[in-house]
């Protein structure tokens, strides 16, 4: 299902352009079980992801916990699936964790122009580990300097993952382009 831990990227070096604390790798999802989490994914039911009351232009699907942003708190949800479970312990093994440590898991569908804007995860969460599906995306990083943003961008192609943690999660904003096809993720996160 994965490939093996010590293969994986690590764009932490210094002259990488890329944050500190950034892990990404391609291949984490092998392709038959890509495949059959994009049909489970099909009947889930989603809704338009609520900010305030704005609805944005992607659906999700949470469990373990879902931040309801009006509360501005993690409130229960069921808890993942059991179809999602060899993806988290795949996401677990990329991130070298225990797989029962990701207590949250978001599924997100971006219909073909959908993307997400500039944002930290809420401070509830710690580590976040994402999964790309179907069609590649950009995700892209800034952090505020003295003379504007610092910026870098990271291909995420399908069947890939990359870890936020450190300076990449506390530091860094971040964000993904709007796509031209279907996409969806499979976002993995600890609590703090």
């Amino acid at each position: 299902m994965t490939a093996a831990t010590d293969q994986f990227d690590l764009f932490s070096a210094p002259g990488t352009g890329l944050p500190e604390g950034l892990r990404h790798a391609e291949g984490v999802i092998a392709a038959d079980e890509a495949e059959r989490l994009v049909e489970a994914f099909a009947s889930l039911p989603f809704q338009a992801f609520d900010f305030h009351g704005f609805k944005g232009n992607r659906r999700i699907v949470s469990y373990g916990g879902r931040y309801d942003f009006s509360a501005s708190r993690l409130e229960a949800a069921e808890p993942i699936p059991d179809f999602l479970l060899p993806a988290r312990a795949a996401a677990a093994a990329f991130a070298r964790l225990e797989p029962e440590a990701i207590h949250h898991a978001m599924v997100t569908e971006y219909a073909p122009g959908a993307g997400i804007g500039w944002h930290r995860d809420r401070p509830e969460f710690d580590r976040v580990i994402g999964l790309s599906f179907v069609s590649p995306a950009t995700m892209r990083f800034r952090r505020r300097r003295a003379a504007g943003w610092e910026r870098a961008s990271l291909p995420l192609a399908p069947r890939s993952a990359y870890l936020l943690d450190g300076p990449a999660r506390q530091d860094w904003q971040h964000s993904i382009t709007p796509g031209e096809a279907l996409r969806y993720s499979v976002t993995f996160r600890t609590l703090r």
